[in-house]
């Protein structure tokens, strides 16, 4: 497989260099270099506190010579539960300065899930919330776990937050009181190229969850090319409401302004009032989101009475963009918001449209080009080693600097995915004559209707053009005789009416016989991951139950 001529280079934005020379660097220097050098910015505002880079480096030193006392070595894996507070920022310094494995686990996350993740991962510690030990209390004894640190959500909200107290419980300790160490920066010899930075577990969207292993070359890189895309600088300000814990959040919001010296605005949990009065407050330049985010913003009856002028770049990605959010949200703030695409397994940013201001390089419902280094082909679906045309439908590669070095622990499914350093990866797509890249499905979302294929992707943009529909979510339904047939599940916009022959009409009048919707269900919500992503692996095993 090959990316032929790069015919995305026509387009390619002016003030963004085709290749970029990356630092090779363990992923906490780019913090140590930016306290140096920019000691009194502002790294992470939370609340009422505001944390200086000189001020997150010195935290972060501190959660260092604390893990090396506990014993944890180079290759340890160190787990942390937490929502967006200061306290995950420091803790990921901290564990990446004594050259252990970061694995953070989703705060939403319930028993079995929290269990499989420590095992899969080994990890021995685990960074936690008050709120969310309880959950690794009850798991404790079957995985592998030895230490836990409990902290909370007001530690670092105020000058006077209140403190932690642990339980009294053997081995698990106060956040506040470990903190008190004396902070001496501790100097572990790292390979940027081979050591591992973060072991980052997929959503499990479309199978069991898998670790993916991150370098600290990987996680640079990544942070360093999406910086140069959106041309940021040490004096944007960017609202952090994407979870960190998911490696869209991680890089894009956290790691890219910690590479800028750039001001991080902490929200542990979105709501769109809230959203808007830090948008306003702190003057937020950079925001990326997921486009259930931009649409309830829109959706909010007093979104004109704030003042978001200062917007400059959103960057949308996990699920397509509707059209007419694009255009409102661009047209209500005056910024600039375009698609991207990413994966798990590629840090996780490959694709972005150019954020040059100018409508002449957005292609609606397209992902963008490839980022600076990131090389992009279509293959067949079939064997993945044939590169097809452009607009031919195939399989999306890429390959880079951003790309993981494996699966953890599992190299039979590690083997499938990377093959000469190319990373299939698993999502149905087409790149037209200029090189613009567009998502047409998940490989494994794929309909049999008879002996069709049916994309899922394209029926639910036709559903979009629908003026009742906010969201939607197309699956194969089991039929004894057609195998699958189309299903869509709508979420109707607030006081809009539509029926289900009306929906399927709509459709039907728009595409293929075979692609019809042969049912609609009306939901008032959809269930989504804490990506941002329609779970449609959901909606298929009910209507699997069902057929039973």
């Amino acid at each position: 497989m090959s990316a032929k001529n790069k015919p995305w280079l026509k387009y390619w934005p002016p003030a963004v260099p085709e290749s970029l020379d990356y630092p090779k660097i363990p992923l906490h220097e780019l913090l140590r270099k930016n306290a140096k050098k920019h000691p009194e910015n502002t790294a992470v505002a939370f609340f009422k506190r505001e944390m200086t880079y000189s001020e997150l480096d010195l935290l972060s030193d501190q959660f260092a010579v604390w893990l090396v006392d506990l014993g944890i070595q180079k290759g340890d894996r160190v787990a942390v539960f937490l929502p967006n507070i200061p306290q995950f920022l420091i803790v990921y310094f901290g564990i990446l300065k004594v050259g252990a494995v970061l694995t953070a686990i989703s705060p939403l996350h319930k028993e079995r899930e929290v269990a499989f993740q420590l095992n899969d991962s080994k990890a021995k510690t685990i960074v936690t919330l008050d709120t969310l030990f309880p959950i690794v209390k009850r798991v404790w004894r079957e995985t592998s776990l030895k230490n836990a640190v409990i902290t909370n959500m007001e530690e670092y909200s105020s000058e006077n937050p209140s403190i932690t107290k642990a339980p009294k419980v053997p081995n698990v300790y106060s956040f506040q009181k470990l903190m008190k160490k004396q902070a001496i920066p501790v100097n572990v010899e790292i390979n940027p190229l081979q050591d591992l930075a973060a072991l980052q577990y997929t959503g499990g969207t479309t199978g069991t969850s898998k670790g993916a292993m991150l370098t600290h070359l990987n996680l640079v890189s990544n942070a360093i090319a999406f910086a140069v895309w959106i041309k940021g600088t040490a004096r944007d300000t960017f609202l952090t409401a994407l979870p960190l814990f998911h490696i869209y959040g991680m890089t894009t919001s956290m790691t890219t302004p910690i590479s800028l010296a750039a001001k991080i605005v902490l929200m542990p949990r979105f709501d769109t009032t809230t959203a808007l009065e830090i948008i306003q407050k702190h003057k937020i330049t950079v925001f990326c989101g997921v486009p259930t985010m931009y649409s309830a913003l829109l959706a909010n009856p007093e979104i004109e009475k704030f003042n978001l002028k200062s917007i400059r770049v959103c960057i949308s990605g996990a699920s397509p963009l509707p059209p007419q959010v694009q255009k409102k949200f661009m047209q209500i703030t005056s910024g600039f918001l375009a698609e991207g695409y990413g994966l798990t397994e590629a840090s996780p940013v490959t694709h972005c449209n150019p954020v040059d201001n100018t409508m002449l390089t957005l292609k609606v419902g397209s992902i963008g080009l490839p980022l600076p280094d990131t090389d992009a082909c279509i293959v067949d679906v079939e064997t993945g080693r044939k590169t097809l045309e452009p607009e031919e439908t195939g399989e999306l590669a890429v390959k880079g600097p951003q790309v993981m070095r494996g699966y953890w622990q599992n190299p039979e499914e590690t083997s499938q995915v990377l093959r000469d350093d190319w990373l299939l990866t698993g999502d149905i797509a087409r790149m037209d004559q200029d090189g613009y890249f567009y998502i047409t499905d998940r490989k494994k979302d794929l309909i049999k209707y008879k002996d069709y294929s049916v994309y899922p992707r394209e029926i639910e943009d036709v559903l979009y053009e629908h003026p009742a529909v906010k969201f939607c979510a197309v699956v194969g339904k089991p039929t004894p005789v057609f195998g699958e047939a189309p299903k869509a599940f709508v979420v109707l916009k607030d006081g809009a009416r539509a029926t289900e022959s009306e929906i399927m009409t709509f459709v039907k009048e728009k595409v293929a016989p075979y692609k019809a919707v042969r049912e609609v269900e009306f939901r008032k919500k959809l269930p989504i991951s804490a990506a941002g992503k329609v779970l449609r692996r959901a909606l298929q095993e009910e209507e699997k139950k069902e057929n039973l």
